[in-house]
């Protein structure tokens, strides 16, 4: 669906010889994407739509599970002789393995969103969209096809100081010329942390509505793109309202929203330290291209169970973005280990980023207090040398 936008991997003249692609650009010049394509095995490329299938159906079966035992637990009359405070540790917990379920469901829909969950000619964009219709839309509440949209437009502009989505630059030395409401923003950005998913949803900042359609992602879409977007939409709303009518506001809140909270938590924190390092730089008009961009993503180490549940998501990064509609969750761990053997080889090792990040909750509310959406100017290509 989205495979047009993505720059060409097929060989040409200049990529055919590695070594001559290799002398004939500046080290700091990244490769371009069919001289990587070449570093990674052919199985990189391979959509598996029974692998992939499976994969949905462990995860939805652990979001149903987790979230049904919560559900017993939470309308028990054991849970109710509780006082509140004791309620709250017994369900706690639960919210949070809930949350971290729908986070790793989740991941799925990201592959539904890019078209890798099938490649098969005659089915492959029906599964693709029942299966992201039904992780993002039903299991997250979040709208599958306008999530698809912006998502696709943040991996063609990735760290483009304008034109990148899902996250807002700010250039720290220009900060005093922004609007009081992105001032206030930035004075109580701790206090609204946990809802920042919420608002980046409802309120359409900084793309543009998810849920009501207005904004810069929606600028120049069809009439038909709007009313398959709306569909999700309603997809979303019929899901909250039914569970919301048949299990009460209460129980509600305790069984969905919270392990809901949850999951946002977890794809704020994935998608802000994967765009956010130390030296990462951001691109202009006059310097932007696909692979730079590409580049300054960064990947992160979370633990080796947390990397596998979540399909890789933090420590295949990289990959992920130079190869968005082509390669499937299941491969980015083999294709990233070829890509940092591959870049050792031409001498480039030094612009791939990997950063161990064991500590990741603390190291989101330490990056985002200090850091928030700034960038410095020294940290901005204007120029390429």
């Amino acid at each position: 669906m989205v495979d047009e936008f993505l720059p060409t991997i097929t060989a040409d003249p200049i990529n055919m010889n590695v070594e001559k692609d290799f002398q004939n650009e500046p080290n700091n010049e990244p490769p371009k994407a069919g001289a990587i394509a070449k570093m990674l095995p052919k199985e990189t490329w391979k959509v598996d739509t029974r692998i992939s299938l499976g994969y949905f159906a462990i995860d939805l079966l652990a979001v149903v599970s987790s979230m049904t035992f919560l559900n017993a637990v939470v309308t028990s009359d054991n849970y109710h002789s509780l006082q509140m405070w004791e309620q709250a540790l017994a369900v706690i917990p639960l919210q949070i393995l809930t949350g971290f379920a729908m986070w790793c469901t989740w991941c799925i829909g990201h592959d539904a969103g890019h078209g890798t969950v099938s490649k098969n000619k005659d089915w492959g964009s029906v599964i693709n969209r029942v299966v992201g219709e039904i992780t993002h839309s039903v299991v997250c509440l979040t709208p599958f096809v306008p999530w698809q949209l912006s998502h696709k437009k943040h991996h063609l502009n990735h760290n483009h100081l304008e034109k990148d989505y899902s996250h807002q630059w700010y250039i720290k030395e220009d900060f005093t010329d922004v609007h009081p409401l992105m001032e206030l923003a930035h004075a109580t950005r701790m206090l609204f942390f946990p809802f920042l998913y919420f608002v980046y949803l409802f309120t359409g900042i900084p793309d543009g509505g998810h849920v009501l359609f207005y904004g810069r992602m929606w600028e120049g879409e069809s009439m038909k793109a709007r009313l398959d977007g709306a569909l999700s939409v309603a997809v979303s709303f019929a899901t909250a309202g039914t569970l919301w009518y048949n299990m009460g506001t209460s129980d509600f809140a305790v069984v969905c929203m919270g392990p809901w909270m949850v999951m946002g938590f977890w794809l704020f924190m994935v998608t802000y330290l994967q765009h956010h390092s130390e030296d990462g730089k951001l691109y202009t008009d006059d310097t932007f291209t696909f692979e730079r961009g590409a580049f300054e993503t960064v990947d992160r180490n979370y633990g080796k169970w947390v990397n596998r549940l979540s399909h890789h998501m933090m420590d295949g990064h990289v990959v992920h973005h130079l190869f968005f509609t082509k390669v499937p969750h299941y491969r980015l761990e083999a294709a990233t280990t070829a890509l940092q053997v591959g870049m050792k080889e031409r001498g480039q090792e030094h612009l791939y980023k990997l950063i161990d990040t064991p500590d990741y909750s603390q190291e989101i509310v330490k990056q985002f207090h200090d850091n928030w959406f700034f960038v410095n100017e020294e940290n901005v290509v204007r120029e390429w040398k």
